[in-house]
């Protein structure tokens, strides 16, 4: 069971296709712009958090039968552990980035790509395992 404190929503096998989808895509869309060669790397990198997002949430569904509600994405890691605490670190590194990436002036580096694409490819391929 869920802490009190921290915020989950039930969800159906029809949510945990529906997040599956979503993470599909973005890890699509990330793939597409990264192989244009021409793209922000900032752009690259959300695309990457937001399929990371979006599969940890399908795990979650798939194996706790709810998944994170809140707006802070340290409890949606915390859900993570308990559906599967080998994802977990993946889904850090992937929220450690998106600030920066989103709403920093910087553009990530060509590392930063490779390691959120690298944490969001662990995420997608464990959740479409499910």
């Amino acid at each position: 069971m869920t802490p009190k404190n921290q915020r989950t929503k039930d969800c159906t096998a029809a949510d945990r296709a529906g997040r599956l989808a979503q993470a599909e895509g973005f890890w699509q869309d990330a793939e597409d712009l990264r192989e244009l060669g021409e793209a922000s790397p900032n752009s690259i990198v959300t695309l990457y958090v937001h399929a990371g997002i979006a599969a940890a949430d399908a795990i979650c569904c798939a194996r706790l039968g709810e998944s994170s509600s809140s707006a802070n994405h340290a409890e949606a890691i915390t859900l993570l552990e308990k559906a599967d605490a080998s994802l977990a670190s993946s889904l850090a590194r992937l929220v450690g980035m998106k600030s920066a990436a989103g709403y920093g002036a910087s553009p990530m580096s060509a590392q930063r790509v490779t390691t959120a694409r690298s944490a969001a490819e662990k995420l997608v391929l464990a959740a479409r395992a499910l």
